[in-house]
């Protein structure tokens, strides 16, 4: 009775420390995920007028690229972000650099919701701006992979996919937060009260989900992969080296794998909002704000589930399948996606939205898993991290700015829709390269 007793603690303990880990991976994610897509939404829409305003005034279709640009440039510095904080997670441990990482986000997007504008203080307002975007993509550069790590370390080796998939959900968690957020300041004043002041709520928002997450990240305990090295040390003395020494491969694979369902989701995240709400004289189809952002916020559910799903199924049928079929799909919706939204039609572009979203999560939803099982413990967090990172610049950091400018050049939305099967078929061919890793061991023997 007394060892049935004491094993049934040790399963409820063990349950509980579960929770707290998916919960704690999820709701930090949400919030770096909710910082990044306010800003993201916050440049398709009012930016370019308050940062750039004399160039607004004179050229307002390069005003827009440019407010693209301030988004894309802080992926530049994602590599930075991941160097630093994957060799520090691989030394110092996942859990430091996962609240560090949340505070940095955080400080930097209250701090975007206190900046003066041009007309308050001239050339400083965007080169700010610009600063603490820097910030803010050097901290998500070390938030993945810590995040990642963390939910797919303590996981049930039959479970991995399903626990990678928390961090997964946090970014459409965000992305409905911060569209939420963006619905409720944007339909409770008018539109030159936004445009005056209102526009700051969403981003100052960020100072209480901050104090939220770092509570429930603080209470969950250290990655177990992690404390088996430390009893290792010398086996974990120089990842960085050791990593482009013998894992370059892993490194590239990884960012190639990522390229297409980051631009995909970049185009859901900011593109499309800005491209429906856009004056037709302005290049857009003039649709009303407030349904176009009622659309994204209900794919925003259906990439949710998606992602869930995809780690899932992951567990089930490998890594490498689930990520084909999701750019499979990706590869066939991306031109009649555009069809659909070409219409102006609401109802037609919640459609488009929606059927993309609930395909993303299949090449979004095992990601955690796949690259955490790519690479062996004393080099995982800097491995996951930095390729994250360069898959990042190389699909969603400009992918805004690529559709603007496709869309400028040839008048005709089926080339951003051929540019999306591009990238996909890339992104196939690198998972399909890759050797299926479900079930591989994460402790630190493993790889050697």
């Amino acid at each position: 009775m007394a060892i049935t007793s004491e094993r049934t603690k040790a399963n409820s303990a063990k349950r509980n420390e579960e929770r707290r880990v998916l919960a704690g991976t999820m709701v930090g994610t949400t919030i770096e995920w909710y910082d990044f897509f306010i800003y993201a939404q916050a440049a398709g829409l009012v930016l370019a007028g308050l940062f750039f305003a004399p160039l607004a005034g004179e050229n307002a279709p390069l005003a827009q690229l440019i407010a693209w640009a301030s988004l894309g440039i802080s992926f530049l510095f994602r590599p930075l972000g991941a160097i630093v904080a994957g060799h520090l997670g691989d030394r110092i441990g996942r859990k430091a650099m996962l609240v560090f990482t949340l505070i940095m986000m955080g400080a930097a997007t209250a701090l975007i919701g206190l900046l003066p504008t041009f007309d308050q203080i001239g050339v400083w307002a965007p080169i700010l701006l610009i600063v603490l975007r820097i910030l803010q993509g050097f901290s998500a550069g070390g938030e993945w992979g810590g995040a990642a790590l963390m939910s797919v370390e303590h996981a049930p080796i039959n479970k991995r996919g399903f626990f990678g998939a928390y961090p997964q959900i946090g970014v459409p968690v965000g992305l409905i937060l911060a569209t939420g957020v963006m619905i409720l300041v944007t339909t409770s004043m008018s539109e030159e009260t936004f445009l005056s002041w209102g526009w700051r709520i969403p981003f100052l928002v960020s100072v209480l989900l901050i104090v939220v997450g770092w509570v429930i990240r603080r209470a969950v305990a250290e990655s177990p992969v992690f404390k088996e090295m430390q009893t290792r040390k010398k086996e974990s003395a120089a990842p960085l080296k050791q990593l482009f020494k013998n894992h370059s491969r892993q490194v590239i694979l990884t960012a190639l794998i990522f390229i297409a369902n980051n631009a995909a989701g970049y185009m859901l995240i900011a593109f499309f909002n800005s491209y429906a709400t856009k004056p037709a004289e302005a290049g857009g189809l003039g649709m009303e704000r407030t349904p176009v952002l009622i659309a994204s916020t209900v794919a925003a559910f259906f990439w949710l589930a998606s992602t869930m799903a995809g780690g899932i199924l992951s567990d089930k049928i490998g890594r490498v399948r689930t990520f084909q079929f999701g750019y499979a799909f990706l590869f066939l919706w991306a031109i009649p996606m555009f069809l659909l939204i070409d219409t102006g039609d609401i109802l037609w572009f919640a459609l488009a939205i929606i059927v993309l979203a609930s395909g993303l999560g299949f090449s979004y939803g095992p990601q955690a898993a796949l690259y955490a099982e790519m690479f062996p413990a004393q080099v995982r967090y800097s491995g996951v991290s930095i390729g994250y990172a360069i898959g990042a610049i190389l699909g969603g950091a400009f992918a805004p700015l690529i559709a603007q400018l496709l869309l400028d050049e040839t008048g005709q939305t089926f080339s951003i829709g051929i540019y999306l099967m591009v990238l996909a078929a890339i992104s196939f061919v690198a998972v399909t390269l890759v050797k299926e890793t479900r079930g591989v061991p994460l402790g630190i023997s493993t790889h050697e």
